[in-house]
């Protein structure tokens, strides 16, 4: 798209305002009757609608660290996108990760070594590390839709780039990893070689942590862009299934659908046969496939611009058992996603689906006696024992996900779920995972044996499904005012024209 222009002279003299909101897209119904902005399938940072979108949110941004940065008493954000980190005595380093607070700025993924520095009032300066070498590819040139909002400094060299940072480095705040990241200045501590003291202060992280929870149109329009991109993924990934790949070809057909390097996933892709699937973070990757092949789970994202898709799918090779159990995990998590809408604290959400579970595991033949006795005896737990869904955004489990407030108030995880990791009330614009699941775990399975909680399971029933693993479904979901926006369903749907 032609390049934006801004008269910075003009706008940094009206008060709390840098650019003027982005035209709204045109709406367009979902599959589920919710309306949103059409995209085409452009992963690009040349998107036509992204550019659109993408003032408004820099606004946004913007403003997020301007609060920041006045409840910390400081007068400039330097943030710092990371720096590759070196394998112990080798001479190569692990996959870079962006420092998600300076993707947020512009779909920047790949720059280490570069910061963006935010002044109040001034046109955001970004520090363009492209260093001079021959033995790797370095950063192209900057373009795209982003890059007419920016002071763009491009150098060469660290030392160069530290040059440019601003000569009060005590107003400074620095976000970032600040590992050691080589020899700068005398003490190799990249903290004080950038001069500036305060690093990662809890004043600004919660400030932006806790806001962040709250995502823009762009952001949105990127994460429904990382479902298509993931969902296509998915379908490529269950016909390798049917067709009786092993996991690991299983998850070649996931990366090639995707059009992601394992470098480019936001997270290892979970590739799960057959008992497998009973591994909740399962990550091997098998060369041979089971005989017999009886299941399959797959946990696999995407991201476009950094912000990143998690969806699950569990799929059956036509047990009529297994099947029984599938359909009925679907329902109830089409029932939990239901009830998701502005006002509901996520704990009743998770604690919603432990008293369908409960139900299920009676209606399924597992479980005896009443559903509240296998709540209080915590047999939900053992074939549930992760939490419901945790936010979703530039980072996989993005932050603030147990914050009160801005302030850093926290709000504890229940009593006996430690691994909820949402506990917020939600709002408007948030995206979160709905991911309940059951689960034919050895070890917690093994717990229940000489409490009372033994008597309530039908271990025929147990041991008959412990060769299918598990079944976990999952759908990435945008927070509305009376409901929500599924982008995992529409996503799928989309592709299925």
């Amino acid at each position: 798209m032609p390049a934006m222009t801004v008269d910075w002279n003009s706008l940094s003299t009206r008060p709390g305002r840098l650019f003027d909101p982005a035209p709204r897209l045109p709406l367009v119904a979902s599959a589920h009757g919710r309306y949103h902005s059409p995209m085409r399938f452009d992963y690009s940072d040349s998107n036509v609608e992204l550019g659109l979108l993408y003032p408004s949110h820099l606004e946004t941004v913007r403003t997020r660290h301007d609060e920041a940065l006045d409840k910390a008493g400081a007068a400039h954000a330097v943030v710092f996108s990371g720096a590759p980190h070196p394998v112990f005595l080798d001479d190569t380093h692990y996959p870079f990760r962006c420092n998600a607070h300076f993707s947020a700025w512009a779909p920047l993924t790949r720059l280490p070594l570069s910061f963006v520095v935010h002044t109040p009032g001034e046109k955001p300066v970004l520090i363009y590390h492209q260093p001079k070498d021959y033995w790797h590819v370095v950063p192209g040139d900057p373009e795209g839709y982003w890059t007419a909002y920016f002071d763009i400094r491009i150098v060469h060299t660290l030392e160069d780039a530290v040059a440019e940072l601003p000569e009060a480095r005590n107003k400074c705040v620095l976000i970032g990893e600040v590992g050691e990241i080589g020899e700068i200045g005398e003490t190799g501590d990249p903290a004080h070689a950038f001069g500036i003291e305060r690093v990662n202060p809890a004043t600004v992280l919660n400030s932006l942590h806790y806001a962040r929870g709250v995502k823009t149109e762009y952001e949105l329009a990127c994460m429904r862009l990382a479902s298509r991109r993931a969902a296509g993924g998915h379908l490529a990934a269950a016909a390798a299934f049917r067709n009786g790949a092993p996991e690991f070809e299983i998850h070649r057909a996931y990366c090639g659908a995707a059009d992601h390097t394992d470098n480019e996933l936001p997270y290892d892709n979970i590739v799960a046969l057959n008992e497998h699937a009973a591994v909740l973070h399962y990550t091997n990757l098998d060369r041979k496939s089971p005989v017999p092949m009886r299941s399959f789970l797959i946990d696999a994202g995407a991201q476009v611009h950094a912000y990143a898709a998690d969806i699950t799918r569990s799929y059956s090779n036509g047990d009529p058992e297994y099947d029984a159990l599938l359909g009925r995990v679907e329902t109830l998590q089409r029932t939990i996603v239901g009830r998701v809408a502005a006002g509901v604290d996520f704990r009743d959400l998770h604690f919603d689906t432990h008293r369908l579970l409960a139900a299920l595991l009676i209606d399924a033949g597992l479980a005896r006696g009443s559903a509240d006795s296998l709540l209080e005896s915590g047999v939900t737990s053992v074939f549930l024992p992760h939490g419901l869904g945790h936010l979703l955004g530039i980072q996989v489990h993005d932050v603030g996900g147990h914050m009160a407030d801005d302030n850093g108030a926290t709000i504890e995880t229940p009593a006996g779920h430690p691994y909820l990791r949402l506990t917020r009330v939600l709002v408007e614009d948030m995206v979160l995972t709905i991911e309940p699941g059951i689960y034919f775990i050895d070890m917690l399975l093994e717990t229940l044996r000489g409490t009372p909680a033994e008597k309530q399971v039908d271990w025929k029933a147990v041991d008959r499904l412990r060769p299918f693993g598990g079944i976990r479904i999952e759908d990435n979901v945008r927070v509305l005012a009376d409901g929500s926006e599924n982008l995992t369903r529409d996503a799928f749907a989309d592709l299925a024209g």
